[in-house]
């Protein structure tokens, strides 16, 4: 028979003797609330994350929204510049340049993107702060979670009127928290001040209310039901990340050779006379790990590096009159008595492409054009020729404005000596519009130097802030150019 042990309690002499049942029930985690100097990191950098979600779409620049992904339009606003569709490929370069960073991060600091920053962590932290102001601390949580229900299996319960308005409550608010986040992610794609108002006059489109709602379930689920599970079981980055640490990644560890062998002992005893170590095996990190595990049981991928199990270390540490340090930032080298040093290839190869795309990106950005101009040929009739012997080609022209203000754009042509274009005239495009033309280009065959050939189609601003360019082809009568080119030699 397989013998059961939960993945938190599993060791490096457990793997010889015990193997996992991956079908077994959840065993829930009642984190222990605790204060601390990583704790008070993690305040300063999620709340910041969290105010600049719930804020920045009801932020105006220029009497639009600062943020906005317009996708009927084809636009993403994004503080004071466009995007379009054609803009795409500087979006794969945030993408390469963000994954680069994350390597560069993780190899450098571990997992600090997971314990600080990420998403999943801060809302899971809201949740957990709402959790603890209907049911209490930790052991309150544990007793109310054993009390019968309202209605048990013998019916009536009086006993459970406690136990079931203090989870009506935190489901509450747990759920006005969920569709508080949801309206606001729909509100990058929807102007926020139209989605509330359609949605208070009860004219909200019914595509909008189908993804407030899965996203309000989302968030309900993932932060409030699944929480550690998200980390363990469904994020590919606990799974890859070991790809990325060396001896030098800056990892949360316990000091084995300091804290062995654990063991409850009095304070201002001599207990390294008994053979004890600093850790009294009071499973504080235990407690306070919102995944669930013992840290000193080693590294386990199911650590986030939110430093919890540190700051309540260091709070026993203190209490006892020991040095802090027990649990730690370190790295192997640390540990096996080495030093740390950031001459690593990996280290060093990651910085570099980051760096190289970082540069690129900005290059990219700050020559960016915001206008394009495309050029299609009349598919009807390849050219025609009038009556007084010129060739006649017509194009269809689509000038896009990306920019964020009207503008008057002045048509020419290279590549022809003699021609006429009709119509002759500048063209006002407004911000965000697409111009389509139709032109017609008339030209002497004479002037020809071959019956395909190749032409430019030049926009330009008259101060010639914007200009944009795309190239074509001028197509006559190969007869017709032939002759005269005979008659010229």
């Amino acid at each position: 028979m397989m013998q059961k042990i939960p993945a938190r309690n599993l060791n490096s002499e457990d793997l010889d003797s015990r193997v996992f049942n991956l079908y077994e029930k959840r065993e829930k985690i009642f984190t222990r609330s605790i204060e601390g100097f990583f704790q008070r990191i993690r305040l300063f950098t999620g709340w910041p994350l969290l105010l600049g979600y719930f804020l920045l779409p009801w932020i105006n620049l220029d009497e639009r929204q600062a943020v906005l992904f317009d996708l009927p339009a084809r636009k993403f606003y994004v503080l004071w510049l466009t995007f379009w569709p054609q803009d795409f490929v500087l979006l794969g370069w945030l993408l390469a340049i963000a994954a680069f960073a994350l390597f560069f991060v993780t190899t450098l600091w571990g997992r600090v993107w997971c314990g600080y920053t990420c998403p999943q962590t801060v809302w899971t932290a809201i949740f957990m702060w709402a959790e603890q102001i209907a049911e209490g601390d930790r052991n309150q949580r544990i007793k109310l979670d054993k009390q019968p229900s309202l209605l048990s299996s013998k019916g009536w319960n009086r006993t459970g009127f406690n136990k079931t308005w203090r989870r009506v409550f935190k489901h509450s608010m747990w759920f006005g928290f969920a569709a508080l986040t949801g309206v606001t992610f729909i509100g990058y794609f929807y102007p926020i001040r139209d989605l509330i108002s359609d949605a208070l006059q009860w004219q909200l489109p019914l595509i909008a209310v189908a993804w407030c709602v899965f996203f309000t379930l989302a968030t309900y689920i993932n932060a409030g039901w699944l929480r550690e599970q998200v980390c363990i079981y469904m994020c590919p980055y606990a799974r890859f990340q070991s790809a990325m640490f060396d001896r030098n990644t800056l990892v949360i560890s316990y000091d084995t050779a300091r804290g062995e062998q654990r063991g409850a002992r009095r304070r201002n005893t001599d207990y390294k006379a008994e053979g004890l170590g600093d850790c009294i095996d009071c499973t504080m990190c235990v407690q306070v790990c919102p995944t669930g595990i013992d840290i000193r049981d080693g590294l386990q991928f199911q650590c986030i590096g939110c430093a919890a199990c540190i700051d309540a270390c260091d709070g026993i540490m203190d209490k006892m009159g020991y040095q802090r340090g027990l649990i730690s930032y370190t790295t192997e080298n640390k540990l096996a008595g080495g030093s740390w040093t950031w001459k690593r290839p990996k280290l060093i190869g990651y910085g570099v492409a980051m760096l190289v795309m970082c540069v690129l990106f900005v290059v990219v950005l700050w020559n960016r054009v915001p206008l394009t101009l495309e050029v299609m040929r009349d598919r009807a009739s390849l050219y025609q020729q009038l009556s007084d012997g010129r060739i006649e080609n017509v194009y269809r022209l689509r000038i896009i404005n990306m920019d964020a203000q009207d503008r008057e754009f002045g048509i020419s042509l290279e590549g022809l000596s003699d021609f006429s274009m009709i119509p002759d005239q500048t063209v006002v495009v407004g911000t965000g519009e697409v111009r389509d033309l139709l032109l017609r280009v008339q030209a002497d065959p004479a002037s020809l130097q071959s019956f395909n050939q190749d032409i430019v189609f030049v926009i330009q601003e008259s101060n010639g802030a914007l200009r944009a360019e795309s190239e074509s082809r001028f197509i006559a009568p190969s007869s017709s150019v032939n002759s005269n080119q005979g008659r010229a030699q």
